[in-house]
C-alpha cells in the first residue's frame, strides 16, 4: 500500500509544480473582410474618417443589420481602409463611409466572397463601387488542406504506378 501511496503523492505534487496554462474556448480561425479604397475622384484624395458595415440575409438588402460588435467581431476603419472579423457573415453587405470631404458615401450591394475576403473600393463623387478581388485565402482553411492533401495523394499514387510498371517492365526483358 506505501508504493501506491508514494505514486499517489508523487503524482499530486507534479500536478502542483507544472504552470497553469490558460486555455481559450474560441480559438477557430474567423471569417474576415479587407477592404482597400481607391480614389476616383476627381478634386483630389480623401480619407477615410468612419464606416459602417451593414450585413443583409436577402439580396436587395431590405433587412440591412450593423455587423454587431461581439468579442473580437467588429468593423473598423482608419485613413487608409477598412477590415471586418465576424464569427459569421450573412450573404450580403452594404458600406457607408464618412470621408474628410464631410460626405458619407453608400456602397453598392456586394456578397462575401470567401473566408478570408478582399475587396477594392472605388470612391466615386456620390457613392462607393465594392469589387471583390479573388486570392486564395479567400477560401476557407479546411478546403486548401483537403486539396492539398489530395494533390499528394494522387501525386503518390501516380509515382507508385509508375514504379510498378517499370519494375513489371524490367523483368519481362
Amino acid at each position: 500500500m506505501t508504493k501506491f501511496r508514494i505514486i499517489l503523492v508523487s503524482f499530486i505534487l507534479v500536478q502542483l509544480i507544472l504552470p497553469v496554462r490558460v486555455v481559450f474556448a474560441d480559438t477557430s480561425p474567423k471569417p474576415t473582410m479587407e477592404f482597400e479604397f481607391k480614389q476616383g475622384l476627381a478634386g483630389g484624395p480623401v480619407t477615410l474618417t468612419s464606416g459602417i458595415l451593414y450585413e443583409c440575409d436577402q439580396a436587395h438588402c431590405s433587412d440591412a443589420a450593423l455587423l454587431q460588435e461581439l468579442g473580437p467581431q467588429r468593423f473598423t476603419c482608419d485613413p487608409e481602409g477598412c477590415r471586418a472579423l465576424a464569427y459569421g457573415f450573412a450573404p450580403y453587405h452594404r458600406l457607408e463611409i464618412e470621408f474628410s470631404d464631410g460626405v458619407m458615401r453608400r456602397s453598392n450591394i456586394f456578397e462575401t466572397a470567401g473566408f478570408n475576403s478582399k475587396y477594392t473600393v472605388t470612391i466615386r463623387p456620390d457613392d462607393l463601387l465594392v469589387e471583390a478581388q479573388f486570392s486564395a485565402s479567400a477560401l476557407p482553411p479546411t478546403l486548401l488542406i483537403l486539396s492539398a492533401c489530395l494533390g499528394a495523394l494522387l501525386g503518390m499514387g501516380l509515382i507508385t504506378g509508375l514504379i510498378i510498371y517499370f519494375i513489371r517492365r524490367s523483368r519481362k526483358k
